[in-house]
């Protein structure tokens, strides 16, 4: 009952932000005009809701107020919510992933990493193992699948080899595995949150002319991908390195373990709609990929022209092949349990908010560029990077960090068009630094607050503790490594 009153509660205050940024007078906010204060007022307010109450409700009341303000007819909101070429990408990008998950093709990919025979009487094999396992799951699946697949198994690895919830390495071991699938989170530029906000900066651009017009400004699936996947891989054996010679848990009972452990409950062989779903896996991670890497080649010229409606391609094949009296993607089972609603009403009313906040209209760029530029002024490119990265981590951890980096965008494009530096990097690093490091408090994501929840093997002091550290060495690679390698590669 207390939970649905503050529901209400967080509500009204939504509403009276929205409402209390219109009567802001005009000139408070430098170059800020009256439509602007009322979309800047819908944007607080979608923030704040978004952190308070549920994704669907809070995007819905986002988009509704959008069309009863004066920065467009209720049709010029629609489309740009529903009428979005990247709001219809992801659509079908959802039911493809949600079929994966309902055919239960992450079950086996997950049962044939864990079953090498090259982990048994190897610890360290076995972390290495568990954790690149789940980065690779996290980045080509989903984040949420190999901690619900591999978190289940690693308690029975516990039981069986006599570790107790007070030793130190089952307590390393389950928190490395959120912090492997929060790395992989960001990476694919194809769905969740990475392609959402790699969607948002595309669309903020038309707000830029300036930098619109630079070269090498578009941030393309391939070079994003191959930026942040090395990136991760390092940042994965980075935990693997600090679980080993920093924290050094007891290992010696993971010398015992065997496959059969692990295969006690064997999985059916696979059915013939399930391999014909894992040869579309390959196909589609193909076609979102490859094509912008050869975009002059004929056949892969034209794919990565309508990138954005391949995967429609793909579910409607999906759907038209039937095994066994059924199609491969069972469309209505997609859409009622395994489709991913909350992320797709986030991403309507990001880009139909995010594309009104730097309007012209609105006056909000010039404000931003009035604001902030005495204070980046003097900055170099890596200084800005650096202090963006930063408060990127720090408000990540007491925010949800896709909000964060909603934030942080304009901020960063109105830097880069009054100083003249390319943001792709910059936006790059942004997005997989603001999305991989929300893990030191229970706000930060869902995946932080999955650690937090897991009371039974895991002490809220110990998450803080350990999981700061990761963090903090996570940190030190980015600014190091990370930077001067993603700028040589953008």
């Amino acid at each position: 009952m207390k939970k649905d009153t503050m529901k209400y509660v967080h509500m009204v205050i939504g509403f009276i932000i929205m409402m209390a940024f219109r009567f802001i007078p005009v000139g408070v906010l430098p170059n800020v005009t009256d439509v602007g204060l009322q979309v800047l007022g819908i944007f607080v307010a979608t923030i704040y809701l978004w952190s308070t109450i549920d994704a669907v409700t809070s995007s819905l009341v986002s988009i509704i107020m959008l069309a009863f303000s004066a920065y467009g007819t209720v049709d010029q909101v629609i489309a740009a919510c529903f009428g979005n070429s990247v709001t219809v990408q992801v659509f079908f990008l959802m039911i493809f992933m949600g079929g994966l998950t309902n055919r239960r093709l992450t079950d086996y990919i997950g049962r044939w990493i864990l079953t090498r025979k090259v982990i048994e009487g190897r610890p360290w094999v076995f972390t290495i193992a568990i954790l690149t396992g789940t980065y690779v799951m996290s980045v080509f699946i989903g984040a949420f699948t190999p901690i619900l697949l591999f978190w289940p198994v690693l308690y029975g690895v516990f039981n069986d080899v006599g570790y107790t919830k007070e030793d130190k390495y089952p307590k390393l071991i389950l928190i490395a595995v959120v912090l492997a699938a929060l790395i992989g989170f960001p990476v694919p530029p194809y769905m969740s949150n990475g392609f959402a906000l790699l969607s948002n900066y595309r669309g903020l651009l038309e707000g830029f002319p300036a930098l619109a017009g630079m070269d090498g400004v578009m941030i393309s699936n391939a070079s994003y991908l191959l930026g942040c996947f090395t990136l991760g891989l390092l940042l994965v054996l980075a935990i693997i390195l600090v679980m080993k010679f920093v924290f050094k848990p007891d290992v010696q009972p993971l010398k015992n373990i065997k496959i059969e452990m692990l295969e006690r409950n064997p999985l059916p062989p696979m059915s013939r709609a399930q391999k014909i779903y894992g040869v579309f896996l390959v196909i589609f991670i193909f076609i979102m990929l490859v094509p912008s890497l050869l975009p002059t080649v004929p056949v892969f010229g034209f794919l990565n022209q309508n990138s954005i409606i391949m995967p429609g391609v793909l579910v409607v094949i999906l759907i038209f092949i039937h095994c066994d009296g059924e199609p491969v993607l069972k469309f209505e089972e997609v859409m009622g349990r395994d489709f991913a609603w909350p992320s797709y009403w986030i991403v309507a009313a990001a880009l139909a908010v995010g594309g009104a906040l730097t309007n012209q209209s609105t006056g909000i760029i010039g404000f931003l560029n009035a604001v902030l530029g005495p204070v980046f002024g003097g900055m170099s490119g890596t200084t800005f990077t650096i202090v963006v990265l930063a408060v990127a981590i720090v408000l990540t951890n007491v925010c949800n960090s896709f909000v964060i980096g909603l934030i942080l965008q304009p901020v960063v494009l109105s830097y880069c068009a009054t100083a003249g530096v390319n943001p792709a990097p910059i936006i790059t690093l942004l997005i997989f630094t603001v999305l991989l490091t929300a893990a030191c408090t229970p706000a930060a994501s869902p995946f932080a607050a999955m650690l937090f929840g897991n009371k039974n093997w895991l002490p809220n002091g110990d998450v803080y503790k350990y999981s700061l550290v990761f963090v903090l060495v996570e940190t030190v690679i980015i600014l190091v490594v990370g930077i001067p390698f993603i700028s040589l590669l953008m």
